[in-house]
Parts: structure tokens; sequence; C-alpha cells
């Protein structure tokens, strides 16, 4: 049979008791200047060393070499009161739960009135003393106010408020708090050395998330995994089953389909997590907490590892590239609203209906007549507008005659019809980069191993990959080694050109993986929406090359400008005069965001 593990690694001293430093400092000060009080109130929640630092006090005021701050562990009292210890006859640990009466009280007042045994001190420990009765508390409230010089009183509850003010007032109060996660993860590893026993990634992290800082609980549930576990080995998937918690692959699905506004996959991942009978309320929980990892990933950015502690590096790039294709405006709207449907949860008499009206809510933040749904159809207008469509037809490009003895700038006109795709503009090579196996690329080469070369730039450059993940393979030229990438706007380009040494990072990338040195050309995506139509108008670029060896991407990043915009005008409502507060609203957003401006209606004379 074996001992717990809670039991087994029980503190033995100050030093060894973690998170709790605002209680130890103190106490140990006094007892290394013998400012010892008589009457000590330990409060805080279960499991975090109430009960425990009460003995290692008792151990540091009977030790043999004391009263000292650090207990030698050879006397005879420090060995009783080990944690393998029998237990001192003069350290009386009373459960106050079952002795709370007045009778109680007075046995011990008359317990009291004796010298120790053998110590130095006769302590009493009164454990959950928020279980005492006021009778019994105003029977104790004499010894406790002017106790013999050999008694000290310890008391641990937590609940301060119960224990009568008349008591608290005679003791020094020391507060005890739950332990920091990121304290208490580290503990946990310390913990799974010393048993020899491995644990996969992640585990560690639901234990410490369903301990809830408490020391008793986290080491509960680890030695519950050690023991359900073959070959000293703890399984990610074990802990997740026996825990209770969504596995992150189904998470990871369901912040997919959200981005992708990919309903069927929604509604399909809510149908799983009913028939395979898990909480649906735990559910939510662990949606709402994946969500809040991705507001603080998109908030913090580079510096994500040092707020989320305990979370591999893989996991904290996967959660950046989630946060980006979901946008601030959408996980704060998706955020509140899995707030309000964990609130509403309790009692619920249809939790399947209760998740899908929740992710309905998310899919479609129009519904939403809030600030928060506001910035999201905002945020999801110009995520189609900058970001979506297909690569662009753009017409071909007049060249001019080349000389002998320099490059000569290609002078280009981009024109472009009213419905027309996005634009784009285009340069013709200046040069040709003489490459062995250059004219066997194609397009789809660089689109194939496109995941590759980002996974490069990952490894080489953070900076350069927060930047470079979002472009899009539009067309490479095998004749001028030029690599067109399509960008969201005309910002994500010059985020690009200022991200440091983007651009040399992401050229030697892809000479990595496919041996080809490249230049590039930039190319915006626009998209146009129904009640607007975005115009082009043709703009001439002309340039001077002098440097034969800059790319296409670095020619054309100060003059490339986006097409100034003329937006077709939306009528007015014939029913004008009744328009109400909502009207008004989406009226002014469309004024303040995109510039339009209503005119008259001269069909219907309004």
């Amino acid at each position: 049979m074996v001992t717990a593990l809670y039991r087994r690694y029980r503190p033995e001293s100050f030093a060894e008791l973690i998170g709790q430093a605002q209680v130890t400092t103190p106490l140990m000060t006094a007892l290394r200047n013998d400012r010892v009080n008589h009457a000590y109130l330990f409060s805080g929640p279960r499991g975090c060393g109430k009960t425990t630092s009460a003995r290692i006090l008792a151990r540091c005021l009977n030790c043999a070499e004391g009263p000292t701050d650090t207990p030698c562990g050879k006397c005879p009292s420090c060995i009783e009161l080990a944690r393998d210890g029998s237990g001192s006859v003069d350290v009386v640990e009373i459960d106050a739960a079952s002795h709370n009466g007045v009778d109680d009280a007075r046995d011990l007042r008359e317990r009291a009135a004796f010298a120790p045994a053998r110590d130095r001190y006769k302590i009493f420990i009164l454990d959950e003393a928020h279980m005492v009765t006021p009778q019994g508390f105003n029977a104790l409230l004499k010894i406790v106010e002017e106790p013999p010089a050999h008694v000290k009183f310890i008391f641990a509850t937590t609940e301060p408020d119960k224990v009568i003010s008349t008591i608290r007032s005679r003791t020094h109060h020391y507060p005890f708090r739950l332990v920091p996660p990121a304290q208490m993860h580290e503990y946990l590893e310390s913990m799974c050395k010393e048993e020899k026993v491995d644990v996969e990634a992640g585990v560690l992290s639901l234990v410490v998330r369903a301990g809830g800082g408490s020391v008793r609980d986290s080491l509960s549930l680890l030695d519950q995994l050690m023991a359900g576990s073959d070959d000293r080995k703890i399984t990610y998937d074990r802990a997740v089953t026996l825990l209770g918690y969504t596995h992150a692959t189904l998470l990871d699905t369901v912040i997919d389909a959200f981005s992708a506004k990919n309903s069927a996959a929604v509604f399909a991942s809510v149908d799983s997590v009913i028939q395979t009978g898990q909480d649906p309320r735990r559910f939510v929980e662990d949606l709402l907490e994946r969500l809040r990892d991705l507001i603080v990933v998109l908030a913090v950015g580079t510096n994500a590892g040092s707020v989320m502690r305990g979370v591999p590096n893989d996991e904290i790039e996967k959660l950046t590239t989630q946060a980006f294709a979901f946008g601030m405006a959408s996980l704060t709207h998706a955020s509140e609203v899995v707030s309000e449907t964990l609130n509403s949860m309790s009692g619920a008499t249809s939790p399947k209906l209760q998740l899908e009206l929740m992710c309905a809510r998310v899919l479609v933040p129009a519904a939403a007549d809030t600030e928060t749904g506001s910035l999201a159809r905002l945020d999801r207008l110009e995520r189609r507008i900058g970001m979506s469509g297909g690569p662009a037809t753009v017409p071909p490009a007049s060249q001019a005659p080349e000389q002998a003895s320099s490059p000569v700038a290609a002078a280009k006109s981009v024109t472009q019809e009213t419905t027309a795709a996005p634009v784009s503009t285009e340069e013709v090579p200046t040069e040709a980069v003489a490459e062995v196996d250059i004219a066997a690329l194609t397009t789809q080469n660089f689109k194939d191993a496109w995941a590759e070369i980002i996974s490069v730039v990952n490894k080489a450059s953070k900076s350069a990959w927060m930047v470079a993940f979002a472009l899009q393979v539009i067309d490479f030229e095998a004749t001028g080694s030029v690599l067109t990438l399509q960008f969201s706007n005309a910002r994500d380009l010059e985020s690009f050109k200022s991200a440091g040494n983007a651009t040399d990072v992401l050229r030697k990338a892809i000479f990595e993986v496919l041996g080809a040195s490249v230049k590039f050309k930039p190319q915006f995506a626009e998209a146009t929406t129904k009640p607007i139509e975005i115009v082009s108008v043709a703009t001439e670029i002309s340039e001077d090359v002098e440097d034969e060896d800059v790319s296409l991407l670095e020619q054309e990043a100060d003059e490339v400008k986006p097409a100034p915009a003329v937006e077709k005008p939306k009528s007015k409502s014939r029913n004008s005069k009744l328009v109400d507060e909502g009207a008004r609203y989406g009226e002014s957003l469309l004024r303040e965001m995109l510039g339009a401006e209503p005119v008259e209606d001269k069909k219907n004379g309004r």
C-alpha cells in the first residue's frame, strides 16, 4: 500500500513551503528575533498549507535548538512532528468541527493548565476553527487572552469571518493564498521527477487548472493519474478523459471552424460533444479558456510565452495562427457570447440547444446590437475588402525597349473595371537570375512548399514569421525569377518592409527549401461588396533602376500605393423620416469607417 502523494511530500520547514512567502517570511523573522505571539490565526483556501504551517511552527518552537526558524530534524520533538512521525504529546491537534461546544472548551482549558510533559511549550492546534460555536469561543476567550506562559494557540480556518472578533483581535492573523499556476507547474514537475514518471505535454497544465491553486488537490489529482497509468507514463488522452476536460483537438476544430465561418463543422462538433457524453458546461468553459488564450496571444504578440507559462512553444505558435485568423474584434465578440452562455447554463433543460444557439450567435455577429457586435461586423467587412478574392487578372504591361549597357525601368499602366477582381500591379523584371533548375520550377511548386518555407522562416526569425505567415503565393515567373506574393493591404506591405530582415529571411528560406534565389513582387488583394463598389483609378508608375540586385519588392514598395476608391452612394430609405436609432448608428459607421455619403434618390423623388 502506497502513502498518498501529498502526505509523502508534506513540507517539514518553512523553506519547503511554496507560494506562501507572505506568511513564511514574517514568521521566520519573528522566530529569529524571539518575538513569537501566544496565539495565531491561519486562514485561507483549502489545501494551501495552513495545518502544515501550524505543525512547522510547533516544530520550530519546541526544537531542542530553538526557538529557531529552521528545525534541526534530529531532536525527539522534530522527529515526532515530522511527516512520518507519531506526533508529540505536547502538541495537541483538535478537530474543531467535532469539538465545538462549551464542554470541549472547558476540557481544553483544564488541559492547558498543566505544564508540558517534555518540550518547551504546550501547543494547541485547532483545525477548522470556524466550526466552533460562539458559546465555545466565549468559553475559550479568557485563556486565549491571558494564557499561561507555556501555552500557544494556533487556529486554522477557511472562513475567518466566522471566528468571533474577540478571538481574532487577540491573535496574529496570517492569510494564506492559492499557489500561482507557474509555481505550481514547476512544483508538479519536480514531483514527477522524484517519482520517475514521464508526463506528456499538456498534462500538468490540466492538473494545475483542475487543482485550482490548491497544492493538496493538485497532488491528489497527480497521484490519481500516476496510479492509473501504465509503464510510469501519463498520457494526455488519459488525463483529458479522467479529468473531464475537452480534448485540444476538438477545441482546435471548433476554433478553426469559427474563424472560417464553417457552420457545418461547428454544429458537427457540438453534436460530437453531446453524443460522446461530455459535460456541455465544461465544454463551454474550455472554449472560453481557449478564446482567452487567443486574445492574450494576439494582444501580447511575441511575448506570449512569458505570460502563458507552461505552454510549449509549438502550442503558442498554433494559438498565434488561430488568433490572427480570427481577429481581435471577432474574438472579443465570441468571448462575450460564450461567457453569457456559460452564465445562463445553470439548470438548462436542453444543453444541446444552448450550445447551438451560442454557436449561431458567434457565427452571425450581425445578430448582436452591442458595440462589440458592431466592431465584429466592421472587422469582417474589412477582411472581405482586404483579404478575400483570388489572383487578379491584369492586362499585359507595355515594356520599353531594352538598352544593352544597363537595365531599363519598365513603364506600366494598370487599369481595372468597376466590378473587376482585386487590384494588382505588375512590373517586368529587369534582369533574370541565372539558376540551374530555375526553369523547372512552377507556381504550384512554390504553393506546395510554402508551408515548409514558412516553417523555416519561423525557426530563423519570429518577427519575420509574424508578417510572412499570412502571405499567399500568386505566381512565379521562371524567366526573371520573380515570385508574386499577395498582401492584404498596403499596411501589411509596410509591415513586411519594416520588419527588420524579413525579406532576406524569406529569400533564404526559399533558397533552402527549393534551391532558388528569387525576387519578390507585391500584389494587393481587394474585394467588392454589394452596397459599395470599389473603382480603381489608373495609376502610372515609373522608376529608375539603380541597383540590379535589389528585389522587385524593394523597388516597388515606395511607389506602389493602393488605388483610390470611389464609392457608389447608397440611396435613402423611403421611410427616412421613421429611421430608428439603429439605422442612424449604421449610417454613422459607414460615414466614419468607409467614407460613404448618402445622396438623393431621383427616381423616388427623395
